[in-house]
């Protein structure tokens, strides 16, 4: 009988992983096939706090992974295929194998939603292509960036970007958005930004190394116009990473898993969530990483209150 397994590795399940066996608790991480969530396609990191210099994403989580391990978290690389979550006692399978646990903490992420054309997986994570400003903003100091998307979270990263960027084009396939009145007026009232309105992305243009321009489509006449960028920020949504266990916690109308008060308990007792699967509003590594930290407490002050 275990008595906490985390599902994910990524900054809040490898945190989780670290406090849970700071406490002498064991935890088993499954940490999935492709370990340790979205910064392992990060090329530098500039906004955790302890690195002045950056580092490299890949770097940070193997770094955070080896600091768990070392205190005692046990990994099992592969991805877990069914969870029963009601009672006393968890089950969690990783193919046929059953693992049986007093507590969980659920920390698989979120996914950004991308474009879906052939050439966006080439210049994403460090080409050119990013779904976070806060993260990589700042690399495109003076240079000429698009924003990809309509809502309020397209609208607040062109903003932001204009800290950093030259010029910014809000990229967007209609001419009304679903952004607030607020957010529209201010980006239209910023002389950086200019809206790009009602066009599609057919293809991103570059040299197999580095982005350099949009190929755009007309979503009224068809006609064609090409954007030359130096970085293109897609924000047209993430969907959290919830369908193994959807039906069996509380859910908000996006998906998100939702924790009950101040800490990171979900709707159901013993089971517990934190990162990006029930943050939809920060996205960040180092809000991942603390709510996996106030995880791992929830689910030892848990273990003790039942004598487990």
């Amino acid at each position: 009988m275990e008595r906490i397994i985390i599902v994910g590795s990524g900054p809040a399940g490898l945190t989780a992983s670290l406090y849970a066996s700071r406490a002498g608790l064991s935890p088993l991480c499954i940490e999935g096939y492709l370990p340790q969530g979205q910064l392992m396609n990060t090329t530098e990191v500039e906004n955790f706090p302890g690195f002045p210099q950056g580092i490299q994403g890949p770097e940070l989580m193997m770094n955070m992974r080896a600091q768990a391990e070392k205190f005692g978290a046990r990994f099992v690389t592969d991805n877990a295929s069914k969870l029963e979550l009601a009672g006393d006692v968890k089950k969690v399978w990783v193919g046929e194998t059953l693992y049986e646990t007093r507590t969980v903490i659920l920390a698989t992420g979120a996914s950004s939603v991308k474009v879906g054309i052939p050439s966006e997986e080439e210049y994403l994570y460090g080409k050119g292509i990013s779904t976070c400003a806060t993260c990589d903003g700042a690399f495109y100091r003076k240079l000429t960036v698009a924003v990809l998307g309509g809502g309020d979270s397209a609208m607040e990263e062109a903003n932001f970007l204009t800290n950093f960027a030259a010029k910014v084009y809000l990229v967007h396939r209609r001419e009304e958005f679903r952004a607030s009145r607020v957010m529209v007026e201010r980006t239209k009232e910023n002389a950086k930004i200019e809206l790009v309105t009602p066009y599609t992305v057919e293809e991103f243009l570059g040299d197999g190394k580095l982005l350099s321009g949009l190929r755009l489509k007309n979503a009224k006449d068809g006609s064609e116009r090409i954007l030359k960028v130096d970085g293109t920020f897609v924000a047209i949504g993430h969907r959290p990473n919830t369908e193994l266990f959807a039906d069996q916690v509380a859910l908000d109308s996006k998906g998100y898993v939702q924790c009950q008060g101040r800490g990171q308990a979900t709707s159901v007792e013993g089971v517990f969530a934190a990162g990006d699967l029930q943050d939809p509003t920060y996205k960040q590594a180092i809000t991942s990483a603390g709510s996996g930290c106030v995880a791992a407490l929830d689910a030892q002050h848990y273990l003790e209150h039942h004598g487990w």
